[in-house]
């Protein structure tokens, strides 16, 4: 245990928001750690005259403070102490603030389902939140619960996979839960009549990458197997996740990635939108 000290829960009023932090819920209980839970009102950015500000701000200003109070209301029932939080601002700047004040360890964020427009893109807040903050992220679907039995580490042989798989190895000890390594050679479909040896070479160096996670893992205990994947990585992976019924998807990140590098078709935000389960993204 121990894993993460604090952690911030971001709600918004809706359904996936508290899903999310009931999940933070579970896993304070477990880890022992402290929770703080923020609501941002954002700002507003019409034409008003004096009179009307005060109005427009006590209206702006209900969610937020609906959100805190029914956050209150779950912490009591689930036994659980929380600090509240109400803020004013970009959202995704406030979350990101509030991690930092608060040295949190780790973001918990909800989001929605799988419709199949909207499934390859995370949403704005949450993906600026995982482009600029530093802190590790678990993005949990809604109806989702997070579990640490069957997890599924993806790993590219970077500092920033292996800064993962350490976290992976980490959650499989203090849950007994068991790893499934993967990697993914990602090459265009001509590679393998033009570069079969370059094929090869990346086929290789995968098979150590989840080899050396499997060595790390067994040297704990952790019963871990391994999987080599070709195709577009996040879906590789995602669809690997499913097979597997994973309960948790963990990769790694820079730590601040910038929000256009993030939305530019990058795989973790790709891998967030398919996924079946939660997603860990571990930063360095």
């Amino acid at each position: 245990m121990g894993i993460y000290r604090k952690i911030l829960s971001a709600v918004d009023g809706s359904e996936i928001g508290f899903n999310a932090l009931e999940q933070s819920f579970k896993l304070a209980c477990t880890e022992g750690c402290w929770i703080t839970v923020v609501s941002v009102i954002p700002p507003y950015e019409g034409d008003l005259d004096l009179t009307a500000v005060g109005n427009v701000m006590k209206t702006m200003r209900k969610p937020c403070e609906y959100a805190l109070s029914e956050a209150r209301r779950l912490a009591e029932f689930e036994r659980a102490s929380i600090k509240t939080v109400c803020e004013e601002g970009e959202i995704y700047e406030r979350i990101v603030d509030v991690a930092e004040a608060d040295n949190c360890d780790l973001i918990v964020m909800g989001k929605r389902g799988m419709h199949p427009i909207g499934r390859a893109f995370v949403g704005s807040v949450t993906a600026r939140v995982i482009g600029y903050s530093g802190k590790d992220i678990l993005v949990v679907p809604e109806k989702v619960a997070v579990e640490w039995k069957n997890i599924v580490i993806a790993t590219d042989g970077s500092k920033y996979s292996n800064a993962a798989a350490e976290k992976a190895i980490a959650f499989a000890r203090s849950y007994g839960g068991e790893l499934k390594v993967i990697s993914v050679v990602d090459v265009p479909t001509e590679y393998y009549a033009e570069a079969p040896k370059a094929v090869e070479d990346l086929t290789r160096k995968a098979k150590g990458f989840v080899e050396d996670v499997k060595k790390k893992a067994e040297a704990y205990g952790i019963k871990a197997s391994t999987f080599i994947g070709e195709g577009e990585t996040y879906q590789v992976i995602t669809d690997f996740a499913k097979k597997e019924n994973a309960d948790v998807i963990i990769l790694g990140s820079h730590g601040r990635t910038g929000i256009r590098r993030l939305l530019m078709g990058s795989v973790t935000e790709k891998a967030i939108g398919y996924a079946p389960c939660p997603v860990l993204i571990v930063k360095i």
